[in-house]
């Protein structure tokens, strides 16, 4: 499977990960491809702007590339998630370093437009536009709100683990927690709970 002659879809998850261990470009090439749109999505929860994203996917494909060596996947569908965890853990990192992060920022204290974000008008594509208004809205939460909610809410981690990760107390992530629900609801124009 020397160049780029292989078809996407006729390439096994065994043989990407076996010619991405080898160093092979069209492996690495087709891993990239495969991943980098779902995954860019999954940096985009984390970060403010799609640059920012950007930069932390780069960082994350690169430790991929790295540490490919010592990937072992036990069945179909692990590689995405073994990726997906170093593209949450690389972005997280990222947005540390790079000081980005506010933790204690309260909700009183941010502006909400007067305006709700609509959910939806009329009955076509109705779960389209309420993902679509909600993806909108948890874009507008700052930075430690989001990433808490996506921690807890999106990726299922538990409060301990995101403080672990986080470096912040337990408590601190709930109600980090509590506060982008409560900010959700605001800018979603909803009563009920998240």
């Amino acid at each position: 499977m020397d160049g780029y002659l292989a078809e996407s879809k006729m390439i096994t998850e065994e043989e990407l990960i076996e010619g991405c261990k080898k160093g092979k470009r069209w492996a690495q090439s087709e891993l990239y491809n495969r991943y980098s749109a779902s995954m860019l999505a999954v940096s985009m929860r984390y970060c403010r702007n799609v640059s920012e994203a950007e930069d932390a996917l780069q960082e994350a494909f690169i430790r991929i590339f790295k540490y490919v060596k010592n990937f072992k996947g036990r069945h179909e569908g692990s590689l995405s998630a073994w990726i997906k965890t170093i593209v949450v853990n690389t972005t997280l990192s990222h947005n540390r370093n790079n000081k980005k992060h506010h933790y204690t920022e309260d909700v009183d204290d941010l502006h909400v437009s007067a305006d709700p974000v609509p959910l939806f008008d009329d009955e076509v594509d109705v779960s389209r536009r309420k993902q679509e208004a909600i993806m909108k809205s948890m874009q507008k939460l700052p930075i430690g709100y989001r990433t808490v909610f996506n921690l807890y809410v999106v990726e299922g981690y538990t409060h301990k683990e995101i403080a672990e990760i986080l470096g912040i107390s337990e408590n601190t992530s709930k109600s980090q927690l509590s506060k982008a629900r409560k900010y959700l609801k605001k800018l979603l124009g909803v009563e009920d709970n998240l």
